[in-house]
């Protein structure tokens, strides 16, 4: 079997969807599904079983496992309980870690761009323990995230046992279908996306930089399809293990991406730019962009989707048509 955490989540739930067209129907899902529809995300699925995750260490005693793909976590960047954030996305992953290898199963796992704070040391994806204490993250779940890469990357360095693959993945800007639970975490084209094809006006902050105009403040935007085409690379090329980042190695503006949802939906551009709240100017990111060589170096070639072609594909595939999910 397979096991994928968070898989009713975004990421997961799009991973769980590519393992089915794939052949695999012996997924299991460990998620939280909750009250607010995210259920959803895997109506279409088909599943050797669902565990809760307190429950899933349990669960793993005396099982065989192809891989565990592990996407769970507490995601907001705006979380502030630290015991859960570090007992959700630390300590459960640091649990999995010793399970896998001791079982001799893969590992795949979710970092996060966020672990690079912002973007002082700049976004090159190493792996060396003092490579990686360089970084400062910028908020409970980056810092979460970052202490995992470190865990990890100690015991590499130690020569202590790992599984026969690890692999850590850090995400950079992810929007695609299933992401409609995420609420303020949404990506800014799902948010919009109403309006615009309302024909109401949306809105996108202003510069408060010299020479960055109005709406070019800019993210490495990656289609969700690339993210899943990489995790299916890694299952299937288990000589491959390493913290790599998974984005474009092209940042794009917010302008850009509202232009091509217009562009998809055959209408006139309606932006406005409204003045940044002061009290996030001091620590907003005008620029992310990954450095994707580690990645191409270890042999991924499957590439990526160029932003418009992306939007126009969740919109005209998903967002526009009656039932948004995958």
């Amino acid at each position: 079997m397979l096991l994928v955490t968070g898989g009713a989540g975004f990421i997961g739930s799009n991973v769980v969807a590519a393992l089915n067209d794939a052949g695999r129907a012996d997924v299991v899902v460990s998620d939280f599904l909750g009250h607010d529809g995210k259920w959803w995300n895997l109506a279409k699925r088909q599943l050797a079983d669902v565990v809760p995750p307190g429950e899933l260490m349990h669960w793993l005693k005396d099982r065989r496992l192809d891989a565990v793909i592990h996407m769970g976590a507490i995601s907001e960047t705006t979380a502030t309980d630290g015991d859960l954030v570090i007992e959700t996305n630390f300590r459960l992953s640091m649990r999995l870690l010793d399970w896998c290898t001791t079982h001799g199963v893969p590992l795949i796992y979710a970092s996060s761009a966020a672990t690079y704070g912002d973007g002082e040391h700049g976004f090159r994806d190493a792996d060396t323990v003092p490579e990686l204490k360089t970084l400062r993250p910028m908020n409970l779940y980056g810092w979460s995230k970052h202490l995992f890469d470190l865990a990890v990357a100690e015991r590499v360095a130690k020569g202590e046992p790992m599984p026969p693959q690890w692999a850590g993945l850090k995400f950079f800007n992810v929007f695609g279908p299933n992401e409609y639970h995420k609420g303020g975490m949404m990506s800014v084209l799902t948010k919009r996306f109403d309006d615009i094809k309302a024909g109401r006006g949306i809105q996108l902050f202003k510069s408060h930089r010299e020479g960055i105009a109005d709406g070019d403040q800019r993210r490495d935007f990656i289609y969700v399809e690339d993210v899943v085409r990489v995790i299916l690379w890694l299952l299937a090329t288990p000589r491959v293990s390493g913290i790599y980042n998974v984005g474009t190695g092209t940042a794009r503006s917010f302008k850009d991406m509202m232009l091509a949802t217009y562009a998809a939906l055959g209408t006139t551009p309606n932006i406005e730019y409204i003045d940044m709240p002061e009290q996030i100017r001091g620590s907003y990111q005008y620029f992310t962009q990954s450095e994707a060589d580690r990645l191409r170096t270890a042999g991924y070639n499957g590439g990526f989707t160029r932003l418009e072609d992306a939007v126009t594909q969740y919109v005209t595939h998903y967002l526009d048509t009656p039932d948004r999910f995958r």
